[in-house]
């Protein structure tokens, strides 16, 4: 007999965003009955959600530097996503030091964290040769995530399927495979939606599965609908860098302002893409009306 899987709820938790949840979740887990791997596993998953929420330095002064090998690289995602430039400059630094030793570098958590930082880095050669290899569904889900990034949504399909033999029914083969009916498009917005729709009837709505259901909408051409799924996701989390980027493409669709997300996000996440995108806009914009003056 098969023993009990119990992190299976902590998981399924930070799969699909309650972060909070997996929080609470984490600390209801008996020490004794994991294994030291578990035990560390358990606890990458912790500092992960505690991330997720913006409590970067929680994260960076809980983890010691006598830390498990995962652990230190959990710090380090921490220590990116924290702060300036120079911060993001040292965990990289750091980042290559640790993925320079051959007695660790395998290891799955440090591999998951350094294709995370790559890839925001926009690194992806980088970023892949950490995670291509796979190992597990995480690594999968973000190579997934990383060939989307890079417009290859056929090299993305192809890492889905490998997802869909080893379990169908996972649910970050589930969240794979509605992110990949997106970037699709087509008929298959209306697969991404039932799969959004079935989370959403299986777990409790969090920002993932309502951003989710809410893109599917803004597809469909239902606008409103999908601004009612991101004012709730708003309620739930005011600073869900994702809900206030949808919610200023939303605004700006339905025609209404959209200036107090979008600045909002600028607050947030100012290197988010579409903070980036709009800031490249308005730039060439005043460059054009300076030509034409």
């Amino acid at each position: 007999m098969a023993s009990p899987d119990h992190l299976f709820g902590l998981r399924n938790s930070f799969y699909i965003g309650a972060y909070h949840a997996a929080i609470t979740s984490s600390q209801s887990v008996p020490a004794h009955a994991l294994s030291p791997d578990e035990l560390v596993e358990r606890d990458a998953l912790l500092y992960r959600s505690y991330i997720a929420i913006g409590s970067h330095q929680l994260v960076v002064g809980e983890i010691g530097p006598g830390a498990a090998t995962a652990l230190q690289a959990v710090k380090l995602l921490a220590v990116y996503l924290s702060g300036d430039a120079g911060n993001r400059e040292s965990a990289v630094s750091r980042l290559r030091e640790l993925l320079s030793d051959a007695a660790i570098m395998s290891n799955t958590i440090l591999r998951l964290m350094a294709g995370t930082i790559f890839m925001h880095e926009r690194d992806y050669a980088e970023a892949l040769k950490h995670t291509h290899s796979g190992g597990n569904m995480e690594l999968l889900a973000l190579n997934v995530q990383i060939y989307l990034q890079m417009h290859r949504a056929d090299h993305a399909e192809k890492q889905l399927r490998v997802m869909q033999q080893l379990d169908e029914d996972h649910t970050l083969t589930q969240l794979a495979n509605a992110c990949v009916d997106l970037v699709m498009g087509g008929s298959k917005i209306q697969e991404a939606h039932l799969i959004f729709q079935d989370l959403s009837e299986k777990y409790p709505p969090t920002c993932t599965i309502l951003n989710g259901k809410a893109l599917c909408s803004m597809h469909m051409g239902n606008l409103e609908d999908a601004e009612g799924l991101l004012l709730e996701s708003l309620n739930k989390d005011a600073k869900d860098a994702e809900t206030l980027a949808n919610l200023t493409v939303c605004s700006l669709n339905l025609g209404k302002p959209a200036t107090r997300y979008l600045n909002q996000l600028k607050l947030v996440n100012p290197e988010h893409t579409l903070v980036k995108r709009m800031s490249s806009a308005a730039d060439s914009f005043d460059r054009a009306c300076q030509a034409m003056a």
